[in-house]
């Protein structure tokens, strides 16, 4: 049965969890939620090109007082 990270609330199956050890290796990550947000950034990325064909920065967003 597969087991749940509840610090992502995501399902790890082992397919996953060797998915995201080969990106930490690869790009020198301390951790499972870095790999996961390496692989989102780049997803975003790669999308947006192909959307718009030109390439986007990506930015943390601050929040304000008022949150």
């Amino acid at each position: 049965m597969p087991k749940r990270d509840r610090r992502t609330d995501i399902t790890m199956d082992p397919e996953l969890e060797a998915t995201l050890r080969r990106v930490r290796e690869s790009q020198g990550l301390d951790s499972d939620e870095a790999a996961m947000e390496f692989l989102l950034s780049r997803s975003i990325r790669i999308n947006g090109y192909r959307m718009t064909g030109r390439g986007r920065a990506l930015y943390e967003v601050k929040r304000g007082p008022s949150d």
